[in-house]
């Protein structure tokens, strides 16, 4: 759990660190971890002194792109094992800009909430196959590549399973979760039908930090 009070951030400044090459690497980076990452396996990772990385991925945090925490290493306490070393995750809170101003975000919360109210099933149903043409328009040859063009950063384990690392409607997810997930769900079967591919292998497997899919392995069964 990060320690960081939730406040807001110019998100220009914001997005701006990430014109600096180190900061961006090690932004890249640390998104790409399950768990805080330490100074030191940043600093390596990157190819950087752990100074000059203490002090990018502080600057990181300091606009919001970046949360910190406090921990020992594992298998390291008691008496002796010195103080909590400072890791870092990638924030939950997002930074966009739009000029002139624009909220897409409020048009998708408003849609949710209609969904959500449409007792019929109608609106629902509707949506639900507009999300699925669109994977299928979003669809290329390689499944990563469009993956990643909507947003989802997906990484793929040893036994083929793609891991789905953002979920591109987070803000709206964290009130409508269900109607979110859903259009998630039928968006990456829309996809793996416009490459070819079972849409089946798309399944729900909700988990902290990542988006609620997960596509399974080629061999794998649902």
């Amino acid at each position: 759990m990060a320690d960081d009070d939730e406040r807001d951030q110019d998100p220009i400044s914001g997005l701006s660190s990430l014109n600096d090459p180190v900061r961006r690497r090690l932004y890249e980076y640390v998104g790409t971890r399950d768990e805080p990452v330490a100074r030191d396996d940043a600093a390596t990772a990157v190819g950087i002194s752990r100074t000059l990385a203490a002090y990018h991925l502080d600057k990181l945090a300091d606009v919001g792109l970046l949360a910190t925490s406090y921990a020992r290493a594992a298998g390291r306490g008691g008496p002796g094992a010195g103080r909590p070393a400072k890791r870092y995750v990638r924030a939950q809170e997002e930074l966009s800009v739009s000029v002139p101003p624009r909220d897409y975000g409020l048009l998708a919360g408003v849609l949710a909430e209609a969904m959500s109210a449409d007792d019929s099933g109608a609106v629902r149903q509707a949506v639900t196959a507009a999300a699925r043409a669109a994977g299928r328009a979003a669809s290329g040859p390689d499944l990563s590549v469009a993956l990643r063009a909507c947003g989802y950063e997906p990484a793929t384990t040893a036994d083929g399973t793609v891991e789905l690392r953002n979920c591109p409607f987070h803000q709206v997810a964290r009130r409508h979760t269900e109607v979110v997930c859903g259009l998630n769900l039928h968006l990456v079967q829309g996809l793996l039908e416009g490459s070819g591919q079972s849409p089946a292998r798309a399944v729900l497997a909700p988990r902290p930090g990542h988006c609620c899919v997960r596509v399974l392995g080629p061999h794998d069964r649902p």
